[in-house]
């Protein structure tokens, strides 16, 4: 199958974005140590970027809707870059807490951005498959780059992390400019347009599942060194491999659900990847003192925490058929909620003194509140059928 390489920059940002998220999960005892911390504190750096996606997607989107995406993309990923390259250098633990949550104020917005270029350059009926080769960036980052970079932040320098997530934003814009087709911006939406997705319930619901139960997986994903090396009895220094298992899941996951979304509806993929992440991360929290069970749970709840991307987009952009710029935006907001919520909350045990594998049961109360909200959306919404594109987007050189 060959790959569009107009698709390539997208996942090339996502590369980036993957990187300096979830790199940090494998170096939060580096951190503490250097920032002179406890790991819990260290897990409000995740959060603090999490915050800033919150803040920057629909703000940003808000300011760029009128602009070509192609040149808002390209804005977004040099603050992106700016950012992270400060992350380098920052010199204390309130500096770096202010940096990361500027570090995420384009994540959102990038993605949000990305996801409605996705579409339009699909074909009909491949729409969630063009969404899951953008989010390739993503999982590639979780297969490759963050086991490495956690390795050379290990061994070397946390610091080195994100010098070498600026490195990637710089060859993002690169591409960016060469690649990705120059497309007509919307001169005739406005923000009180584009916002007027948020008065419906359906868009909500979505916002909700994705916020309260994908944040399930983030109580095991924002814990995982010292759940993998207290509990489970892995050496830090082999970290990297472990990373590198948990990307592997995510590539395999991420494909697998544009798959099932595209040939089943998004609602019943939704609700199937709901119940499985109950079930795997039942598993982390009864059975992660088993290292080979413990390896093998770390694939499945990677694949599961990557699958539902494609799916859930795809409800959202039927819950708002004409913002889908902002609604995606808003997506990427409520998937770093959840990223945000599962590192608080996840953390909470950890602070009253329960052991490493507690952070997943907090998950599997959060994941329960999540399918039982899908179900309902389910019940709600199960004869909505999929929004055409009103026109079709011509690639022009209107960006020159």
């Amino acid at each position: 199958m060959q790959i569009d390489k107009r698709i390539i920059p997208l996942a090339i940002g996502g590369l980036g974005i993957g990187t300096t998220e979830f790199t940090i999960m494998g170096l939060l005892p580096d951190l503490a140590r250097s920032l002179q911390i406890s790991i819990p504190e260290a897990g409000h750096l995740i959060s603090a970027y999490a915050f800033g996606v919150v803040v920057g997607a629909p703000i940003l989107i808000g300011y760029s809707v009128k602009f070509p995406p192609k040149k808002v993309l390209m804005v977004l990923m040099m603050i992106f870059t700016l950012f992270n390259g400060l992350s380098a250098i920052a010199p204390d633990y309130n500096s770096m807490m202010i940096i990361r949550f500027l570090s995420g104020l384009p994540h959102g917005a990038f993605f949000g951005v990305g996801t409605v270029v996705a579409t339009r350059m699909a074909s009909k009926g491949k729409e969630a498959f063009y969404i899951s080769l953008m989010f390739t960036g993503l999982t590639v980052a979780n297969l490759a780059m963050v086991p490495l970079v956690t390795y050379i932040g290990h061994m070397f320098h946390w610091r080195w992390y994100f010098a070498i997530v600026a490195v990637i934003g710089l060859f993002a814009l690169l591409f960016l400019k060469l690649w990705l087709p120059a497309m007509e911006a919307n001169q005739d939406t406005h923000f009180k347009e584009e916002i007027k997705f948020l008065k419906r319930k359906q868009a909500w619901l979505v916002l909700a599942i994705t916020a309260i139960g994908f944040g399930g997986l983030f109580t095991w994903f924002s814990y995982i060194t010292p759940l993998m090396t207290v509990i489970s009895g892995i050496a830090e220094s082999s970290m990297a491999y472990v990373m590198i298992l948990a990307g592997a899941g995510m590539v395999v996951g991420n494909l697998v659900g544009g798959y099932l979304s595209d040939r089943l509806s998004p609602e019943k993929t939704c609700i199937l990847l709901l119940a499985l992440m109950m079930v795997s991360l039942s598993g982390v929290f009864f059975l992660s003192e088993y290292q080979y069970i413990s390896l093998g749970l770390t694939f499945i709840c990677g694949a599961l925490s990557m699958s539902v991307a494609a799916p859930i987009n795809i409800m959202m952009m039927k819950a708002a058929p004409k913002s889908e710029m902002m609604a995606a935006a808003f997506m990427q907001a409520a998937f770093n909620i959840a990223n945000a919520m599962g590192a608080f909350l996840g953390g909470i045990p950890l602070e009253n003194g329960f052991s490493y594998n507690y952070p997943s049961l907090v998950g599997v109360f959060m994941t329960l509140i999540g399918l039982v909200i899908s179900i309902r959306y389910m019940f709600l919404y199960r004869s909505a059928q999929p929004v055409e594109k009103e026109v079709a987007v011509e690639c022009v050189p209107c960006d020159k």
